[in-house]
Formats: structure tokens, C-alpha cells, sequence
């Protein structure tokens, strides 16, 4: 990422804006909408199993990466998650060396894909 152009006055540590007319687009795409999208796969267990298996969690500019992504956790992008619950609590995970190195493990990610749907069906009763 670092060696992408940036918009005026940001830096590579600064959160991207929110959608706007006008702003630099990284295979058509702005760097908020892919942050946007790489942020909410890793509510996907699995996903999180794939990067572990391609080593990843392991590489220490990914890890700054996973802690600089926790700017999601604040207004006013926090609305922008479609599931904000797995999402952000999947990243909080991300932060832990050994969640880390654990989520390689598939008993893991049984229990965490299991954990999601209990929470989904409690949700609804709730609702």
C-alpha cells in the first residue's frame, strides 16, 4: 500500500475519507472502498484461516496493516460495516499474537463459524 499514490495530505497511517467525487481511484476503485472490503472479509472465519495458510499473520507489515484497520472501530466509518459485530470483533482478535497463530487451527474456525451463526439465531429471538 505504502507505495500507492495517496491523496493530497494524507499519509499512508491516515484513515481514507469517506465516498466523494474527486477522489483517486486504485483499479477504479477508492481506497476507502477497498479498505471498506478487505475490512469486512475477515468477519469470514475461513478467510482468516486462508491468510493464516498463505502466511499472512505471521508478516509484520500485514500486522501493522490489521492494527491500523482499527479506525473502523470509530465514527463515522463504523457505519459503513455491513456486519459490524463479527467485522470488529474478528479485527480486536487479529490484534493477538496468538489468535494469530491459532486461527490456522480448523477446530478454530468450526468454532468461531458455529459461535457466528448461535449469535445470528439469538439475535433474531431477540428481535
Amino acid at each position: 500500500m505504502a507505495s500507492e499514490p495517496m491523496s493530497v495530505g494524507s499519509s499512508a497511517m491516515d484513515p481514507p475519507v469517506p465516498p466523494s467525487t474527486g477522489e483517486l481511484k486504485y483499479g477504479g476503485f477508492t481506497r476507502f472502498e477497498l479498505e471498506l472490503e478487505f475490512v469486512q472479509s475477515l468477519a469470514n472465519p475461513q478467510y482468516l484461516n486462508h491468510l493464516a495458510s498463505r502466511k499472512l499473520l505471521t508478516n509484520p507489515s500485514f500486522v501493522a496493516y490489521l492494527d491500523y484497520l482499527q479506525y473502523w472501530n470509530r465514527p463515522p466509518y463504523l457505519k459503513y460495516l455491513t456486519y459490524p459485530g463479527p467485522t470488529l470483533k474478528n479485527l480486536q482478535l487479529l490484534q493477538q499474537e496468538k489468535f494469530r497463530q491459532d486461527i490456522i487451527s480448523p477446530d478454530l474456525v468450526q468454532a468461531l463459524i458455529v459461535e457466528g451463526m448461535r449469535a445470528g439465531v439469538e439475535w433474531h429471538r431477540e428481535g
